[in-house]
């Protein structure tokens, strides 16, 4: 079955060359219960195995002031203990049984999710429930997983050469909206937090009317309704209301440059940043395509001029990150030994000003929507990932249909579009140019090294 749809994958990639694809759309039922949690279901019984999805709409954006990683340390607490369940339960609950569970804080949404033989559906159902109604935040819990995210903050932050450069490039890309506070936090932000401020993000966010349950796989819909209903509708919804971001991100006046410098930093490396529109923007379609053009594979144009022809670059990367306020459009190249960040620039800007000035040729322009809706049909492939892509298009897109008119825009960008695009967001938009290099002179590091 693997090497069966691997091969439908590449006729079908094969095909778009020709013609645009119709994709069977992903087939979901929506309801909302009294309380305000809104449900959507998504059949399909190709597997005895079901997905369960609550995405919560709190992100790192709506971290309170001075509390900048709340809504990470957040996702961690929601694995600990509550009213009927030990902490650590979940993992009983899923990987005992075959499966498995995870979650992640994004800027918009924080998403909990599971999947299990569908036998264990009402079980699991149950679980998310109890974590919804009766989670227990208490000191103990909250200090154990404080600790936790500040060693993570550790590992993949000031650990790695290059962990402060990624941490940098949102903080330096924004000024006023709350998108500049990257999702980890800090750890004095963190250490300064009391469980005063755990209770009250929790009743403000962690609520049946701020929640999307969705639930994708093999399982009978009235007895899934059923379920639901038993498990759910109990809960109490609030009658305060959702605080909701309404900082506004203002234009950008100039051009910037941000200059940041770790310790052990290898190579110097190079972000360049401009805002974008929000996901569910009409010209979200174009600006991913613009960025797989750039970026995408060792085809693509930054890899080829950059990295394998001047060998100005060890890796290059470029990217639409589109939310649910406003998005950058980015660049990046770590720059290769003996070589110069304004050499890496300078190689940027030509890559940048021809997909500006000159069409993008018609191959070329399919093979990148074919990677794209390669990727997309590759994740649809699994129930967690309908659910997945069902999730985006509700919260980030506004829209649950976007899961399925989102694939016939991306076939239907054009050449135009893209150069429309780049036109609009990139040579008329102010770049933030942020360079980061070592703290330690070239000189001092070449002699330690001898």
């Amino acid at each position: 079955m693997r090497h069966l749809r691997t091969f439908l994958l590449i006729l079908l990639t094969a095909t778009a060359l020709h013609a645009k694809l119709t994709v069977p759309p992903i087939a979901y039922k929506t309801r909302s219960l009294p309380n305000g949690l809104q449900v959507y279901s998504i059949q399909d019984h190709a597997s005895p195995t079901v997905a369960i999805r609550v995405v919560y709409r709190v992100g790192s954006k709506d971290d309170p002031p001075g509390r900048s990683g709340f809504a990470h340390l957040f996702e961690h607490m929601m694995f600990k203990s509550t009213k009927n369940m030990p902490s650590e339960m979940m993992d009983r609950l899923t990987e005992d049984v075959g499966g498995f569970n995870n979650a992640t804080t994004y800027d918009d949404s924080t998403p909990y999710y599971e999947v299990v033989p569908s036998n264990y559906l009402e079980t699991l159902l149950w679980a998310e429930a109890e974590r919804m109604g009766s989670l227990k935040v208490d000191e103990a819990n909250f200090k154990s997983e404080r600790e936790v995210v500040k060693e993570e903050f550790r590992f993949r932050i000031l650990a790695p050469p290059y962990g402060r450069f990624f941490y940098s490039i949102d903080s330096n890309s924004f000024v006023a909206h709350p998108y500049k506070r990257p999702g980890i936090g800090s750890i004095e932000d963190l250490d300064a937090a009391t469980i005063e401020d755990v209770r009250q993000f929790h009743s403000t966010y962690y609520r049946p009317d701020n929640a999307v349950l969705i639930v994708a796989g093999d399982f009978d819909q009235k007895q899934l309704d059923g379920w639901i209903d038993k498990y759910f509708t109990r809960i109490p919804n609030p009658s305060t209301p959702i605080p909701r971001v309404t900082v506004k991100e203002p234009p950008r006046a100039a051009p910037r440059t941000a200059d940041v410098k770790a310790a052990n930093v290898p190579l110097p490396a190079l972000a360049v940043t401009w805002l974008a529109p929000p996901a569910s923007s009409s010209d979200s379609a174009a600006l991913n395509v613009a960025a797989a053009i750039l970026a995408k594979g060792e085809s693509s144009r930054l890899y080829q001029a950059l990295v394998y022809k001047s060998q100005v670059a060890q890796q290059i990367d470029a990217g639409a990150d589109l939310r649910e306020d406003l998005g950058l459009f980015y660049v990046l190249a770590v720059i290769s030994s003996d070589r110069s960040l304004k050499e890496g620039r300078e190689a940027l800007d030509r890559e940048l000003k021809s997909l500006q000035e000159r069409l993008v040729p018609a191959s070329e322009l399919e093979k990148a929507k074919n990677l794209l809706l390669t990727d997309a049909l590759r994740e649809r492939e699994t129930n967690n990932g309908k659910a997945a892509s069902l999730g985006q298009s509700i919260v980030l897109e506004k829209d649950a249909a976007e899961v399925n008119r989102g694939l016939e825009r991306l076939q239907a960008v054009t050449a135009a579009d893209v150069q429309r695009v780049m036109k609009k967001y990139v040579a008329e938009g102010k770049p933030v140019i942020i360079n980061y290099s070592s703290e330690q002179p070239a000189a001092e590091k070449k002699e330690g090294g001898q």
